[in-house]
């Protein structure tokens, strides 16, 4: 199973994810340390209303927003 980093927008396994977070009850797991901190200075800027990811166009490549390349 996995679930999206709500900082980020990244798909993150739950069984492996090292950074989980509780807000209200509610578990919340992060792709690293640094969207963890993020979220718990300020949970209300990223939670809420978001918009639904739209479908990319064919011939997109995806680049890993925690890759330093």
């Amino acid at each position: 199973l996995t679930a999206t980093d709500p900082v980020c927008g990244m798909r993150v396994d739950r069984a492996t994810a090292k950074h989980f977070s509780r807000h209200e009850g509610q578990g919340f797991y992060f792709c690293s340390a640094g969207c963890k901190v993020k979220f718990e200075a300020e949970p209300a800027k990223y939670l809420g209303d978001r918009p639904e990811p739209q479908a990319m166009p064919k011939g997109t490549q995806y680049t890993c927003p925690m890759h330093p390349e």
